[in-house]
C-alpha cells in the first residue's frame, strides 16, 4: 500500500514514520528545502524519543522518502493525510489556510482515485470544506476524477507519541462511503491484528471528537489546579485529595496533578477553537471559558508566591529555572507555562538563570539573551535566591540538596510541578513553596495563603 503524508511537523513525521514501520511505502511532503534534506539523511528536526531510531530503520529499508513536490508524491498513492499545522488565528479560531492550500494543490495534480485524509486538528466541517477545494480545482481542469474525503484525527502525546501511534487506544476514522471505509481498514490493518479498535462514524463526529478529548483533558487538569489553590486556603493537601478522588474508577488518577498550567501545542489551541465554533453557532460553552480562564490564571501562580515571599520589587534578584518545555521529554516550548514566569519576573526586575535538558536551543531562539543559559542544572543555581521547578524532568527529582545549599544564596525552592516531599524539605531545612500543599517553613510547615 502507498500513502502519502503531507507536512513532516510533529504530528506528519510520526505518522509516516509509524505508517512505514507497519511496511507501507510512504512519501512525506514539505515546502521546507532544508528539513527535507535533513530527514534524507537521517536527521529528526523534533525532539521525540525513539523517532530517530525509527525513521533510521525505515529510510534504510526504503519504505520511506521525502520530496519537496507534491505532484510527484501523490502519484501512485492510494491514501493522503493533510499533516499541515492549523495554528490559532487572532480571534482563537483554528487557521484553515494552510490545509485549504494543501487540498487545492491535491485537485491540481491528483490522477486517479484518492482518499483524502485530515490528520491535522481542525474544527467541525473542515473536511468538508477540504471537498469542496479539491472539486473546485477538478472542475477548473475540466476532469472528472473520484475521490472520498475521511477524518483520521491523531491522540499523541509528545514524548511518548511513537507508542501512542503504534500502540493506540483507538484508532478514530469519519468517512462517508464504503469505499473509504475500505482504504481505511486495509490502512490500519495491522493495528487491528494487534487488537487495536478503529472507531467508524460519520466526519462531523470524528472531528468533534478529537477537540472533545483534549477539551476533556484539560477540564480535568484546570479543575485540579482550582482545588489545589483552593486546598491552600483551607489547609487540605492536594496529594491526599488528588489519591482520594484518582482511586474512583469513574474519575481515574491521570491528568489530576496540580501544576502551573498546560501549554504546548493541543490543550490550548483546541480548547480556544472549539470555544470559538460553538460561539460561531451561537452555544455559549461555558465550562470551557472557564477552563481556558484558570489556565492563564494558574500560570502566574508561582510568581504570586515568589512575590509573597521576597515583595514585588525583585531587583537584585537571582532566581535558577529548572525546566523549559511545557511538558517533559520534548523542547516544545509552545504555550509553556515558563515563558510566562520569565516575562513576570523579569517585568518586577529580576535575573534568571535557566536549564533544561532538551529545550535550551528553542528557548534561545525563542527568548534570545533575555535570559541566562545555564550548562546544567546546578550551574543554573549558583548564586540564586531560589529556584524554580517549572517541568517535571526525571533528573530533577532526586538533586543533591547538599550542593544546593552550598551553591544557593537562600534554601528557598519553588515547586510548580510537586516533585519534592515535605517531610523531606522540612528534614533538609529549606523553605518551601509548592501547588496546593502547606509551605514548609525551614523545620516546621504551617498553612499560609499565598
Amino acid at each position: 500500500m502507498n500513502i502519502t503524508v503531507i507536512g513532516t511537523g510533529y504530528v506528519g513525521l510520526v505518522t509516516g514514520t509509524c505508517f512505514a514501520e507497519t511496511g507501507i511505502n510512504v512519501v512525506c511532503v514539505d515546502i521546507d528545502e532544508k528539513k527535507i534534506e535533513k530527514l534524507r539523511n537521517g536527521e529528526v528536526p523534533i525532539y521525540e524519543p525513539g523517532l530517530d531510531l525509527l525513521l533510521e530503520r525505515n529510510i534504510d529499508k526504503g519504505r520511506i522518502s521525502f520530496t519537496t513536490s507534491l505532484e510527484k508524491g501523490i502519484k501512485g498513492s492510494d491514501a493522503i493525510f493533510i499533516a499541515v499545522g492549523t495554528p490559532p488565528d487572532e480571534d482563537g479560531s483554528a487557521d484553515l489556510k494552510y490545509v485549504l492550500g494543501v487540498a487545492r494543490e491535491i485537485g491540481q495534480h491528483m490522477e486517479d482515485y484518492k482518499v483524502i485524509i485530515t490528520k491535522s486538528t481542525v474544527p467541525v466541517g473542515t473536511s468538508y470544506k477540504v471537498k469542496a477545494a479539491v472539486e473546485e480545482e477538478l472542475a477548473s481542469r475540466n476532469v472528472r476524477i473520484p475521490f472520498d474525503v475521511a477524518s483520521n484525527p491523531e491522540f499523541l502525546k509528545e514524548g511518548s507519541a511513537v507508542d501512542d501511534f503504534l500502540k493506540p487506544d483507538r484508532i478514530v476514522v469519519g468517512i462517508e462511503s464504503k469505499r473509504a471505509e475500505k482504504v481505511m481498514n486495509r490502512l490500519y490493518k495491522p493495528f487491528l491484528m494487534n487488537g487495536h479498535p478503529i472507531l467508524f462514524m460519520d466526519i462531523f463526529s470524528s472531528e468533534m471528537t478529537k477537540y472533545a478529548a483534549n477539551s476533556m483533558l484539560a477540564t480535568k487538569i484546570s479543575f485540579m489546579n482550582d482545588i489545589a489553590n483552593l486546598c491552600e486556603l483551607v489547609g487540605a493537601n492536594v496529594d491526599l485529595v488528588r489519591k482520594g478522588i484518582g482511586s474512583d474508577s469513574r474519575i481515574g488518577n491521570k491528568f489530576i496533578y496540580p501544576g502551573t498550567g498546560y501549554g504546548g501545542s493541543c490543550f490550548p489551541k483546541d480548547v480556544q477553537a472549539l470555544v470559538r465554533t460553538a460561539d460561531e453557532y451561537g452555544h455559549s460553552l461555558e465550562v470551557l471559558k472557564a477552563v481556558e480562564s484558570v489556565n492563564y490564571r494558574q500560570k502566574s501562580v508561582l510568581v504570586d508566591k515568589i512575590k509573597s515571599h521576597f515583595g514585588k520589587d525583585l531587583k537584585g534578584k537571582q532566581f535558577g529555572l529548572w525546566g523549559l518545555a511545557f511538558k517533559p521529554k520534548t523542547d516544545d516550548m509552545r504555550e509553556a507555562p515558563s515563558l510566562v514566569i520569565i516575562e513576570q519576573l523579569k517585568a518586577l526586575g529580576a535575573t534568571i538563570r535557566a536549564y533544561d535538558p532538551v529545550a535550551m536551543e528553542e528557548t534561545k531562539r525563542m527568548l534570545g539573551d533575555k535570559i541566562e543559559y545555564a550548562k546544567d542544572e546546578y550551574d543554573a543555581i549558583i548564586d540564586a535566591d531560589a529556584l524554580i521547578v517549572v517541568t517535571e524532568w526525571s533528573e530533577f527529582r532526586m538533586p543533591n540538596f547538599r550542593i544546593l545549599e552550598k551553591l544557593m544564596n537562600n534554601k528557598t525552592i519553588f515547586d510548580g510541578r510537586n516533585i519534592y516531599d515535605t517531610d523531606e524539605m522540612i528534614e533538609q531545612g529549606f523553605t518551601y513553596y509548592s501547588i496546593g500543599r502547606d509551605v514548609v517553613k525551614g523545620e516546621k510547615t504551617e498553612a499560609v495563603s499565598v
